[in-house]
């Protein structure tokens, strides 16, 4: 996969654009900027935004040229971000260290994914908030991007048993029309989840 990646962001064009994810967008402008992570990060265009507007920004990614591509932008936009290359497995964060945490099309291999979801969420502060937009198992249908991997897609109830220590302020699945970028364009089916980590009974 970290070939994959490496290939597919080496071009001058930004892969998915420069601009930030609308939900994304929406969600971390009502919050107050603190620390935030961003997982599987690609070339920066949210974790720039986030910078832009006073977030303590970490990330990291599996590809040397989606980091190259991501602190070229920040420079661009005269912001600095903490910007790792690393696998999930790898990384090691402080446990409850971040007050947000942003999956944005984070989509991990289907035997690994319960694991590492519950260990990003563990990075994040009890009261911390998650923002997540990934494509939902519907997507097969489409041609707007994605994996072509059912077993790495999402379903409603597959987030809620991944994220089981989080309270939900809103989660849904939607068709939206993609425009990021070159691989991310025309209809696609999203799932979408704004929520809250709980202290566990």
């Amino acid at each position: 996969m970290k070939e994959f990646w490496d290939n597919r962001y080496k071009s001058i064009d930004f892969t998915y654009g420069k601009e930030p994810n609308e939900y994304f967008k929406e969600k971390i402008d009502s919050l107050t900027p603190s620390t935030i992570l961003f997982p599987a990060e690609g070339e920066g265009r949210n974790s720039v935004y986030a910078a832009k507007n006073n977030w303590q920004v970490s990330a990291f990614d599996m590809s040397f040229e989606g980091q190259k591509k991501a602190l070229a932008l920040a420079e661009e936009n005269k912001v600095n971000i903490d910007y790792i290359v690393s696998e999930v497995e790898d990384i090691d964060f402080k446990n409850r260290e971040f007050d947000c945490l942003v999956f944005i099309y984070s989509h991990f291999s289907g035997n690994k994914k319960k694991e590492y979801n519950q260990k990003l969420l563990k990075y994040l502060k009890i009261g911390g908030h998650i923002i997540f937009e990934c494509f939902s198992k519907e997507q097969l249908n489409y041609t707007s991007g994605g994996p072509k991997d059912l077993s790495m897609l999402y379903s409603i109830d597959e987030v809620k048993s991944q994220f089981e220590n989080v309270d939900f302020i809103e989660l849904y699945e939607k068709k939206i029309n993609l425009e990021e970028g070159e691989f991310h364009k025309g209809k696609g089916s999203v799932i979408r989840f704004f929520g809250i980590k709980k202290l566990l009974q």
